[in-house]
């Protein structure tokens, strides 16, 4: 009887990415009902401060055991990371945070499924990628899809008084899934020479750095004795799952399989997170969320066909 090979074919490893990818979007469907206990409990600098340091301990003690340790940076690879760190790090979770302290858990994870459609629109803008007529039309249906979720379905009413369908919560979400549409394409340039592992380890590092001079005055004044165990758990989760196995893994699939195919797993997490909030949090499922995230589906599948 043959032994089996040692390596897997390049089509099982594909087949494991893609089972990686799924279960990343199951993880980050989850940090919307932790991050919303969290960010009822702590401001948002502070309480994205201490998820990436849960998170940097994690991602160090992992980059020894696997990879040895840290590679040297190049001057460019310093400034692809640094830019990771700013984009995907910072500026996304104090949105993040900031938005769950106002709108329901479910609601915010609907605006996820817009991250392909702003960074295919980014990568038209930004890196001259050319869009042929079924991508823009993709991109238009999303659009439409994220109107319906935005409004409640009212979407007359919101054209009149666009102030009772955007608020703050929704105006920090569009800012967020911005940054990290940034944070995709950065990518592309951070990963030539560096592993997926290396590559979060340093943008998480870059990433602390920023948000603890953000949370510096908040941190003197913390009551930690205050903060309850939910919170604590939450904060372990978003670091642990949130943050260490779900970057590591995305940015696997974007080295396996590139940014725009891996950026369609995203479809995937306002489903998990509507249903964990649903489940976990009691939020109701409204109709226009379900039309609306249907929508915004099938226009990101239009977009990346």
């Amino acid at each position: 009887m043959a032994s089996a090979t040692p390596h897997a074919s390049p089509k099982m490893k594909n087949q494991l990415v893609y089972v990686k990818l799924v279960f990343v979007t199951l993880f980050w469907g989850g940090t919307f009902i932790a991050g919303r206990i969290v960010a009822h409990a702590l401001p948002a600098l502070t309480a994205a401060t201490l998820r990436f340091a849960v998170a940097a301990v994690l991602l160090l003690l992992l980059a020894w055991k696997k990879e040895g340790g840290l590679p040297r940076l190049s001057r460019q690879q310093m400034m692809a990371t640094a830019a990771l760190g700013l984009t995907g790090i910072f500026l996304y979770n104090l949105c993040f945070f900031g938005a769950l302290g106002s709108m329901p858990a479910g609601r915010a994870a609907l605006f996820v499924a817009l991250n392909p459609i702003v960074t295919a629109l980014a990568a038209a803008v930004l890196l001259r990628e050319r869009l042929h007529a079924m991508k823009w039309a993709g991109i238009g249906l999303a659009f439409v899809g994220a109107a319906v979720v935005i409004t409640r379905g009212d979407v007359l009413t919101a054209l009149h008084d666009i102030g009772t369908s955007l608020g703050k919560g929704e105006l920090l979400m569009l800012c967020g899934i911005s940054s990290w549409a940034a944070y995709t394409l950065v990518g592309r340039a951070a990963l030539k020479g560096l592993t997926p592992l290396a590559a979060t380890t340093y943008a998480a590092l870059w990433g602390l750095l920023f948000l603890t001079v953000g949370a510096a005055p908040d941190l003197a004044t913390l009551h930690w004795s205050a903060i309850g165990w939910q919170v604590w758990a939450g904060l372990g989760y978003l670091g642990a799952f949130g943050t260490v196995l779900g970057f590591v893994w995305y940015y696997e699939g974007v080295k396996a399989i590139g940014a725009s195919r891996t950026a369609v797993f995203n479809n995937l997490v306002p489903v998990f997170g509507i249903s964990l909030a649903a489940l976990l949090l009691g939020e109701q499922v409204l109709a226009s969320m379900v039309a609306g995230g249907v929508l915004v589906a099938a226009g990101v599948t239009l977009t990346n066909r």
